[in-house]
């Protein structure tokens, strides 16, 4: 069972860097508090992940055949990737870095398939530009239909503000149901467990990380683009239809690039200029280095433990 720690070490890592993208707009525009959003973080993707997690963990079945020896040699790569991204506040992709950490865990044996690799790499690239156009679409269809009738402020400061909260849930929803594959697919795949209850095990490692997310709530919450209220909401709600698209796919894709398109999208239309473009180059930067880094240390790591285990 000591294999599983390492699954539970990137479930933290993954809660710890993504549960920024659920709530962090609205927690760094004063809508609700860090601690609410953690509890209700954590509830709404332990139900995503037991309910909906098996698609994502089939699709990263299919990279490599897994032992218990390789599936925590995958899960500890990522993590130690994604820890260090978090330790740098730089939102990135679990998906990347466990899908780098799966090809270098596994290539010195042959193991791995890389035809399933296309439609992830695809997915890699539509899943911000995708999350873009949506926000950038809602923003517009907002400015046009519905801000010339507002005539009660008060009210429609109420409706943004439930608005962020039903769409944090429904995102954090959505982060288990796509994202939970990158803890614990691994191990449905060397026969730990049946999918379902992996996916409550791993929803609960995610849950775990996401008190310690802090950090990289304020760099996609405030620096990034200043958000309002209204513009948080269309955020969170364009990371969570984009999340929750690829979940229903069963293609494990990132979250923090959606909602970073998400935020993007809103920026380019209240003007290029509002963005912060060396934070928005940081976090691309952390998105090509994820998966390099994740592939290279996933081959030493797995040339010294079977040294070890030889």
């Amino acid at each position: 069972m000591w294999y599983l720690l390492s699954g539970i070490y990137l479930g933290g890592t993954l809660g710890a860097n993504d549960a920024a993208n659920i709530f962090g707009t609205a927690v760094y525009t004063r809508v609700i508090k860090f601690q609410t959003a953690v509890l209700l973080t954590t509830i709404f993707v332990i139900i995503g992940s037991g309910l909906e997690g098996a698609g994502g963990m089939e699709t990263l079945g299919r990279l490599a055949d897994q032992t218990l020896l390789t599936a925590f040699i995958s899960s500890l790569t990522a993590a130690l990737t994604v820890t260090l991204m978090t330790y740098l506040k730089l939102p990135v992709s679990t998906s990347q870095a466990v899908v780098g950490a799966i090809i270098g865990g596994n290539i010195l044996a042959g193991d791995v398939d890389f035809a399933p690799l296309l439609p992830i790499f695809v997915a890699w690239v539509t899943t911000p530009l995708g999350a873009m156009v949506i926000s950038y679409l809602l923003y517009r269809f907002y400015i046009m239909a519905v801000e010339q009738r507002i005539n009660n402020m008060r009210r429609f400061e109420y409706f943004v503000r439930i608005g962020l909260i039903i769409g944090g849930i429904y995102g954090a929803y959505a982060l288990g149901a796509n994202n939970v594959a990158n803890v614990i697919g691994v191990f449905v795949e060397a026969g730990m467990f049946e999918p379902r209850i992996g996916g409550v095990i791993g929803g609960m490692a995610i849950g775990i990380g996401c008190a310690y997310s802090r950090g990289v709530m304020e760099t996609v919450g405030d620096r990034i683009t200043q958000l309002t209220p209204l513009t948080a909401l269309i955020a969170v709600m364009t990371h969570s239809i984009t999340l929750y698209i690829y979940a229903r796919i069963g293609i494990p894709v990132s979250s923090s690039q959606a909602i970073v398109g998400g935020v993007v999208g809103i920026g380019l239309v209240k003007g290029t200029n509002m963005l912060d473009w060396g934070m928005t180059k940081k976090i691309l930067f952390g998105w090509l280095g994820t998966p390099s880094v994740a592939l290279v240390l996933g081959i030493v790591l797995s040339y010294t433990f079977r040294l070890i285990f030889a």
